[in-house]
């Protein structure tokens, strides 16, 4: 196993940046986390909004006017707000230095039982808001709590063991910047223990918001001393069933989910409950008393009395 690459950078999230996951989220919201709901309600949207959205830019007349549309068919929902409003939705996904490395086991909760892995890009932001490097990442997503009410947002998306990032950061040089994560293909495979296997995959030229405008909005009346990693979101919305008719995919302990790209590597999981993962007991605090028993918080002149 390997450690996160990450340290002290706040851990934040962008969700409801492609269309797709828009419209999953909307299904959510609509089937009220109920997976055997899900279906007929995905069919009902997409006839009505599927090749709107995904044409649309945010934020822009064209989005406002469908926006009009949706309201007057009763058809409108906060997830459409921040998919084709001005505002990108940016979230907190977990404390600082509470990420998994390759090779530990994400969780998920265990009174979970319609939830998935999202298949991300992750950028890493410094202090004065210059993206530095990339990363992948698995934005473990919980889709019925969710459902059930977006202030379930924490639940849903903040617990023990829920975010992976990995396997390593690639810095930003010559042969490698945002360009290439515009055009990243983001690949995805879980296989269960019983033999399931899903493939999926992500490709971020989809994407409704430019990274840079999403790392924009990170920062807009906000400052981060230590720097931050921001998850874009994914295009990756599972509906194939695994088990039971009509419930779409969700996950089983012992899953091991890998998410590669050939520039960024990949990142390796195996699943398990957020319950049973170990315990997230290294903190900020057990960090600088580390750095203090080896020598190495010694002063400066900027530090101080």
């Amino acid at each position: 196993r390997l450690l996160s690459p990450i340290d002290l950078h706040v851990v934040k999230a962008s969700g409801v940046t492609f269309a797709v996951s828009a419209l999953e989220r909307v299904i959510e919201e609509r089937a009220r986390g109920d997976a055997s709901a899900a279906t007929a309600v995905r069919a009902r949207l997409e006839e009505r909004v599927g090749g709107s959205i995904r044409s649309v830019v945010p934020g822009s007349p064209e989005a406002a006017a469908l926006k009009a549309a949706l309201i007057e068919d009763g058809m409108w929902s906060q997830y459409l707000e921040v998919a084709i409003g001005p505002d990108a939705e940016i979230f907190t996904k977990g404390p600082t230095l509470s990420t998994i490395g390759w090779g530990g086991e994400v969780g998920i909760r265990s009174d979970s039982t319609w939830n998935n892995p999202e298949p991300e890009v992750v950028l890493v932001v410094d202090r004065t808001g210059k993206t530095v490097g990339a990363a992948l990442g698995n934005d473990v997503n919980l889709r019925d709590f969710e459902g059930r009410s977006a202030l379930l947002l924490g639940k849903a998306k903040d617990n023990n063991a829920s975010c992976s990032i990995g396997p390593f950061i690639r810095l930003f040089d010559e042969n490698f910047g945002m360009d290439d994560v515009r055009a990243a293909q983001i690949a995805l495979t879980i296989e269960g223990a019983d033999g399931y296997r899903l493939d999926g995959s992500s490709s971020m030229d989809q994407i409704s918001r430019d990274p840079d405008e999403l790392v924009r909005q990170a920062m807009s009346e906000h400052q981060y001393p230590d720097g931050f990693v921001l998850f874009l979101g994914t295009l990756f919305a599972p509906t194939q069933d695994r088990d039971e008719p009509g419930r779409g995919f969700t996950h089983a302990v012992g899953d091991v989910v890998t998410i590669s790209n050939p520039k960024l590597g990949a990142l390796v999981n195996p699943v398990t409950t957020s319950k049973d993962a170990a315990p997230w007991n290294y903190g900020i605090g057990d960090l600088m008393r580390n750095l203090a028993s080896r020598g190495l918080l010694g002063h400066t002149k900027n530090q101080g009395a």
